[in-house]
C-alpha cells in the first residue's frame, strides 16, 4: 500500500497523468492504475525504471513507510528502453526494406545527370540529333524528376524509421534471446555481406575504365557515352555498398558492435566531422573552379580525384585517432 501511494504522489508531483506515466514506462495505463490501487506490485525491473524516471532511490520506493524522497544525483534520468525479441525482428525487417529503398534512391541521384549528358552530347554531333534547347529542357526535367523521386524515398524512410530512432540516439538494453537471434542472423548474412562488398569495391575501382577508354577517340559523343557508363558503374557499386551496409549496421546496432560500440563513439564523431569538412571543401573547389573558368566539361574531374583522396584521408584519420587513443 505504501509503494502505491509513493508512485501516485511522485506522478502527481511531476504533473503527469496515468497515461503519460504509462507511456514513459512502456506499460499500459491499466498497469499504472493497478500499481497505484495496490492491486499489483511492479516487478524489480519496473522498480528500477521508476527509480530512474522519478530520480529517487530504490530504497525510498521499497521502504514500508512514508518519508521524504531520497533523490539520486541525476533526477531527470529517463529509464533505459528495452528491445524485445519482437521489436528486434521488426527493426531488422524494416532495415532490410529500407536498405533497398535507400540504395535505389542513391542510384537515382547518381544517374539523374546521365540523360542530360547524353542529350547535350547529341547536340554536338554532326547530325545535330536534337536542338540545344530541347536537350537542356528535357535533360533538366528528367534530372529533377529523378532527384525528386530520390528525395521522396529518403523522406519516406525517415518517417518510417521514427519508431526505431531511440536505437540510434538513446541507451537501450536487449531482452533475453535478442542477442542470440541477431547473432544467428548476422552469421547467416555474413557471406552475402562480404560478397556484396567485394562486387561493389570492384565496380567502383573499375568504373573509370570506360572513361579512359573514351579518351582514345576524339569523338565527343562516344566520350560522353563512356562517361555515363562510368557513372552507372559507380552508382551500382554505391548502391551495393548501401544495400549490404544498412542491413549489417542494423545488426551491429542491436549487438552494440563495431562502430556502434561505445568505445568507438568518439572515433565516429571525429570521422564524421572530417568527412563533412572534406566534402564541403571539395564542393567549394569544384564550384569555384567551374564558375571561374566555365570549363564544366573539364572540372568534373574533381570528383574522381577527391573520391580517391577521400579513402586516403579516412585511412590517415583512423591512424591518427588510433595513435592518440593508445597514448
Amino acid at each position: 500500500m505504501i509503494l502505491a501511494d509513493k508512485i501516485m504522489n511522485l506522478r502527481k508531483k511531476n504533473g503527469w497523468s496515468q497515461e503519460e506515466l504509462a507511456e514513459k514506462m512502456q506499460v499500459s495505463r491499466q498497469a499504472v492504475s493497478k500499481w497505484e490501487g495496490a492491486q499489483t506490485t511492479p516487478d524489480l525491473e519496473k522498480i528500477l525504471a521508476l527509480s530512474k524516471l522519478f530520480g529517487v532511490t530504490t530504497d525510498y520506493l521499497l521502504k514500508d513507510e512514508i518519508e521524504d524522497e531520497e533523490f539520486v544525483d541525476e533526477p531527470d534520468c529517463a529509464p533505459v528502453k528495452r528491445v524485445s525479441l519482437a521489436l528486434a525482428n521488426e527493426f531488422l525487417e524494416w532495415r532490410r526494406q529500407a536498405a533497398k529503398r535507400i540504395a535505389a534512391a542513391t542510384l537515382l541521384c547518381i544517374v539523374a545527370v546521365i540523360p542530360l549528358l547524353l542529350l547535350s552530347a547529341a547536340t554536338e554531333t554532326s547530325e545535330h540529333l536534337v536542338s540545344e534547347n530541347f536537350a537542356a529542357g528535357v535533360g533538366l526535367v528528367i534530372l529533377f524528376l529523378f532527384v525528386a523521386a530520390a528525395v521522396a524515398i529518403f523522406v519516406s524512410c525517415g518517417f518510417k524509421n521514427a519508431p526505431f530512432e531511440f536505437i540510434d540516439k538513446q541507451p537501450f538494453e536487449t531482452e533475453y534471446g535478442v542477442d542470440a537471434m541477431v547473432k544467428e542472423k548476422q552469421k547467416a548474412y555474413r557471406s552475402a555481406y562480404v560478397r556484396s562488398n567485394i562486387i561493389a569495391t570492384s565496380l567502383c575501382v573499375l568504373s573509370p575504365v570506360p572513361l579512359f577508354a573514351g579518351l582514345v577517340t576524339e569523338k565527343e559523343f562516344f566520350m560522353v557515352v563512356m562517361l555515363t557508363v562510368t557513372l552507372l558503374l559507380a552508382g551500382i557499386g554505391s548502391a551495393l555498398f548501401i544495400l549490404a551496409g544498412v542491413r549489417w549496421a542494423s545488426m551491429q546496432k542491436l549487438l552494440k558492435e563495431g562502430d556502434y560500440d561505445l568505445r568507438h563513439q568518439r572515433k565516429n564523431r571525429i570521422k564524421e566531422t572530417v568527412s563533412t569538412t572534406y566534402w564541403l571543401s571539395a564542393t567549394a573547389v569544384y564550384l569555384g573552379w567551374s564558375f571561374l573558368t566555365n570549363d564544366w566539361e573539364i572540372t568534373w574531374v574533381v570528383w574522381p580525384v577527391v573520391g580517391i583522396l577521400f579513402a586516403a584521408a579516412m585511412c590517415l584519420c583512423n591512424l591518427l585517432i588510433d595513435r592518440d587513443t593508445k597514448r
